[in-house]
This record gives C-alpha cells, structure tokens and sequence, in this order.
C-alpha cells in the first residue's frame, strides 16, 4: 500500500495536498492554529465538502512536535458548529483517538 503525494499550486481551489493512494486521488485540505488557548478552526459548514479528507494541525509552542487530527468531510461538516455569519470547528470535538493521528483514514 503505498503513497504519493503532491501540493496543488494555483486554482485548486479547498485542497492543499492530492494523496494517490492504491491508485486513487484522495484531495486533502489542511487547516492549522497555533496553539491550544485558540477556539479551534474557522469552517462554514456549507463549504465543508464530502470528497475530502481535512487534516487539522495544532501547532503548538516552539519545541513541541504538532497534533495532527484526520477527519473526513463527512465526520468533519458534523463537528462544525454554525453561526450566523461564522463557523468553527473547536478542538475539543476533535481531541480524542478517533481523529488524534488518524492517518490510516487517508
């Protein structure tokens, strides 16, 4: 089983990253903040799409390796919560085994 994977450059409009996977394209878009005290991501659930893997990156202080929580578009529009004008996708929703390093998702 293996991987290749590439950046996408230009109009590639919601995917930051193509993933070929046992011959299949797999779109992943990633979204980063910096450290815990943030909320968690900005996400309007209506351009959360379904054909795609999300990868949310917590940065954290200097010296410290990133948390990386894998979720699908599916699992992701599910934790959007939506307000009038904004979304957001708190970190407490992801932090647990079932999106923390979840990379065999992909």
């Amino acid at each position: 089983m293996g991987y290749s994977v590439g950046m996408t450059i230009g109009n590639a409009k919601a995917i930051d990253i193509l993933v070929e996977k046992d011959g299949r394209m797999i779109p992943v878009q990633v979204k980063a903040i910096k450290e815990k005290k943030s909320v968690g991501w900005p996400m309007m659930k209506d351009k959360v799409r379904q054909d795609v893997m999300y990868v949310f990156v917590l940065l954290n202080p200097s010296g410290m390796k990133p948390d990386y929580y894998v979720a699908t578009g599916k699992e992701a529009k599910a934790k959007v919560k939506q307000y009038k004008t904004r979304g957001i996708i708190a970190l407490s929703s992801l932090n647990s085994p079932d999106f923390l390093e979840r990379w065999d998702k992909i």
